[in-house]
């Protein structure tokens, strides 16, 4: 297996180990009584990331494999796993909201208001600029700010009362 398939191969099992535990903690989260909000965008938010597996699975044979930018992908997976680890079974892909249980305020959360975010936008740049694929980066981190601007929107009207009153859950 080239250097490039290989680390597709560990990038996509690494984000399929991360839904089994994303749905994990959901049902955790969910048999304590919390609720799910921004359903509607989430499907679009799935197939954003899954196109963008499939564009660096489909372009990445045969490509030269910049190290330097490589390195810096792994040290967004080590702040990933941080965001992770802080956050511990309160970590899902979903927007949902334990009542009562108080915001994250440790490990990145000290320094940042969506950590997690700032890693997504880092990884669907540069990994496909590890393999020289600027068009892909370029499309995809604009898909990305799109998404992120209704995520965003919608969780910090769940999580910090930005822009008026808690929404109806599932809105």
């Amino acid at each position: 297996m080239s250097l490039p398939y290989l680390i597709m191969a560990l990038v996509t099992l690494q984000r399929l180990g991360e839904l089994v535990i994303a749905s994990s903690n959901t049902r955790h989260l969910r048999a304590q009584g919390a609720v799910e909000y921004g359903r509607n965008h989430y499907p679009v938010m799935v197939a954003l990331h899954a196109s963008w597996l499939a564009a660096l699975w489909f372009s990445v044979g045969g490509r030269p494999v910049n190290m330097v930018l490589l390195s810096v992908f792994i040290v967004l997976q080590a702040l990933r796993i941080w965001v992770l680890a802080t956050l511990g079974r309160r970590w899902t892909t979903r927007i949902i909201v334990l009542p009562g249980a108080p915001l994250a305020t440790g490990g990145p959360f000290r320094f940042l208001r969506h950590p997690n975010y700032c890693v997504v936008v880092g990884e669907i740049a540069v990994l496909p600029l590890v393999f020289g694929l600027t068009g892909v980066a370029v499309l995809f981190t604009l898909l990305n700010a799109a998404m992120l601007w209704v995520r965003i929107g919608a969780e910090g009207k769940v999580l910090y009362g930005d822009a008026g009153p808690l929404p109806a859950a599932d809105a």
